[in-house]
């Protein structure tokens, strides 16, 4: 496909940070100044995950009030608009908004009424995965988590383990994930994006429906039939993980690889602003580097409406456009 028909193409996103989403307008806006480029964005010589997670810092700022959330939500479903990305799920941590004056509850409800703005104007169906953060406590989490269970089914669709997946391996989590399981939230694991398998084996165990990155699985073929079999969707975010060195080059990267293991391939942009791209970029990206044919980028859009964490209503509509 030529940039024009792959800007054009109905797309599903799965993966995609609101806070490293906001777009450069947003961001000036909120803090009264002209902000660069670099500021917001990695470099191409960007050397490691801790480089790239202090472009979170500015954003961070921008939506610590119930203004800032309600405007991110509409700004993120308006950058996605302009590349015809028909349903998104965008994921933020509500503990990282809390303040003395706005609790979880009007954390999420902020956002949620920026998001649905944004839907009646841009015409974006969404859902949102609230993130639970490693560095933060069980009960600090556990907290977070039971408010989200409130909205479940009214915007908030599902719950994530997002954070430094290297200090905080999955194996400290399982309980929480066990309690998430009781509330009935569906959830995605941030896994496999820092070499070790051990996480998604983790993870599937946990019960997650959708693994974060997962290329810890990369030669391990014995564990990519087990999440073929089980139909557990792989949220595959190419150049952000090259960007962060998770793997080392582009031949590296096994999206060939998981693609002919018959895996529940997604592809997405993780940090749309951070890393300076979109899901048209993406795909341009992937069919240059990997030889992905129009046929699999048609395969990975129906793949993403399986494994979406949204109702068969919105499934259903989504389907007729990928």
């Amino acid at each position: 496909m030529t940039i024009k028909e792959l800007t054009a193409l109905p797309k599903v996103e799965l993966h995609c940070h609101l806070d490293g989403s906001l777009s450069r307008g947003f961001i000036e806006k909120r803090l009264g100044r002209k902000v660069s480029q670099s500021e917001l964005s990695v470099s191409e010589d960007c050397r490691s995950l801790n480089e790239y997670l202090e472009k979170f810092d500015l954003p961070g700022k921008c939506i610590m009030d119930e203004t800032g959330l309600k405007e991110a939500g509409y700004d993120v479903l308006k950058s996605m608009k302009q590349e015809n990305v028909c349903y998104a799920e965008i994921r933020f941590a509500p503990l990282l908004s809390e303040t003395p004056d706005m609790n979880c509850n009007k954390v999420i409800e902020a956002l949620l009424a920026g998001l649905e703005k944004g839907k009646r104007d841009f015409g974006v169906e969404y859902g949102v995965i609230t993130c639970a953060m490693r560095h933060h406590s069980e009960e600090e989490n556990a907290r977070m988590l039971r408010t989200a269970r409130e909205y479940l089914g009214h915007g908030v669709c599902a719950a994530d383990l997002a954070g430094a997946e290297s200090l905080y391996p999955m194996s400290e989590f399982m309980e929480l994930f066990k309690k998430t399981k009781a509330l009935g939230m569906s959830f995605t694991l941030h896994a496999g994006e820092c070499g070790n398998v051990q996480n998604i084996l983790d993870s599937v165990e946990a019960g997650a429906g959708r693994i974060g990155h997962g290329i810890a699985m990369r030669g391990h073929a014995d564990v990519q039939k087990e999440l073929q079999k089980k139909g557990i969707g792989i949220e595959m975010c190419p150049i952000s993980n090259l960007q962060t060195k998770a793997v080392g080059s582009t031949k590296d990267y096994p999206m060939r690889e998981f693609l002919n293991a018959r895996l529940k391939v997604t592809v997405n942009t993780d940090n749309r602003t951070v890393s300076n791209t979109t899901l048209t970029k993406e795909l341009e990206f992937i069919q240059k580097t990997y030889g992905i044919t129009d046929e699999e980028i048609h395969l990975m859009m129906r793949n993403a409406v399986d494994v979406a964490f949204a109702d068969d209503a919105v499934k259903e509509r989504m389907l007729k456009y990928v």
